[in-house]
């Protein structure tokens, strides 16, 4: 869990980073930002922080898996230990993103890389190090009055909403390539991949939030896709079948895939083709199988989202079903026209 309530900012050093590829400039800053008012530092630190609300957290590595070899690894480091300077720093991180920046439709934008002092992550203060990468201008009207005259003037400006990509290291577990967290709005394409893999080079951190997060994805890839391949399951089954499996992550600290197994599954031929299923799905997406974990709720929370208890039924209804499958039952009438029964005692 990360905390702001006692974080400063310390330094923030700004450049501008076209893409290499289209023939883009990089304007590098030869200072950092001058002092800002606390009315600026209040804006910006919401800016930089409000969108770091999920704990999962990345560490650098490279294509051996060997974190040193990193350069960004090496340029926070050196910010750290207090062997490099903050700024010639960020310029090192400037260059290395322009580098970085080889797809024809990854954005120009505006680097800035901050130092924080007092981050709390798993109640411990720490310093952080943030790269942030602003690639949107929104249009702004400003009003202004001199010697009774009235003006309208329009501009571009960046909105106060959070940046388009952005990263916080932690200065934590220097050894195993730091802690971070990172976002990226960017949602499609290959450019969508550059920021965390060819810019940044991380991997997750094995942690419960990833455990729990991967193994619920899983889960709910199962059900969804391949269960009806090979078992006779209808829709109102399938939903009682996620609505159980997240029911078990909210209702238990440890996860233990027997119990899993048992208390949801059920079936002794669903839990084979299940664990069959696991075992491919993990070495697709190059992941461990763990039998037994501490629960993570932040992961459960967000995964849950995509655990979908929705029945729909042409473009006319939408049944939402969060408990007893037995309350509904399907038929088929005499014309060949499909039907649900649902039973309830109270109507709200």
């Amino acid at each position: 869990m990360l905390l702001f309530d006692q974080t400063s900012i310390d330094i923030v050093s700004i450049h501008q980073v076209g893409n290499k590829y289209n023939g883009e400039d990089l304007s590098i800053s030869k200072h950092p930002l001058a002092t800002s008012s606390n009315e600026m530092d209040t804006m910006l630190k919401k800016y930089f922080l409000q969108g770091f609300a999920t704990p999962e957290f990345y560490q650098f590595t490279s294509s051996n898996e060997d974190a040193s070899l990193n350069p960004l690894n090496q340029f926070v480091s050196d910010v750290f230990t207090g062997n490099g300077n903050f700024h010639t720093n960020s310029v090192h991180i400037a260059k290395h993103l322009y580098e970085s920046s080889r797809h024809p439709m990854i954005k120009a934008g505006d680097l800035l890389v901050v130092y924080f002092s007092k981050v709390r992550a798993n109640n411990e203060l720490c310093d952080a190090i943030g790269i942030f990468k602003s690639e949107t201008k929104n249009p702004f009207l400003k009003i202004q009055i001199e010697q009774g005259n009235a003006e309208i003037l329009c501009d571009k400006g960046i909105q106060l909403d959070k940046p388009d990509k952005a990263c916080l290291i932690l200065n934590q577990n220097e050894n195993d390539g730091f802690k971070m967290v990172l976002f990226d709005k960017t949602n499609k394409g290959e450019e969508a991949t550059f920021f965390k893999e060819m810019f940044l080079n991380v991997r997750h951190i094995k942690d419960e939030f990833m455990q729990t997060k991967s193994f619920l994805q899983m889960t709910q890839a199962y059900i969804s896709q391949q269960i009806t391949e090979e078992f006779e399951v209808n829709k109102t089954e399938q939903i009682d079948l996620l609505n159980r499996s997240i029911d078990y992550f909210k209702t238990h600290d440890n996860f233990v895939q027997t119990e899993f197994e048992q208390d949801v599954l059920m079936d002794e031929n669903i839990v084979q083709s299940f664990q069959k299923f696991n075992k491919n799905y993990a070495e697709a997406h190059d992941l461990e199988i763990v039998n037994a974990f501490d629960i993570s709720l932040a992961a459960v929370k967000k995964q849950s989202r995509v655990f979908k208890s929705i029945l729909k039924l042409d473009r006319n209804f939408h049944i939402y079903i969060h408990g007893n499958k037995d309350l509904i039952e399907h038929g088929v009438e005499k014309d060949g026209r499909k039907f649900y029964k649902i039973y309830y005692e109270q109507e709200s």
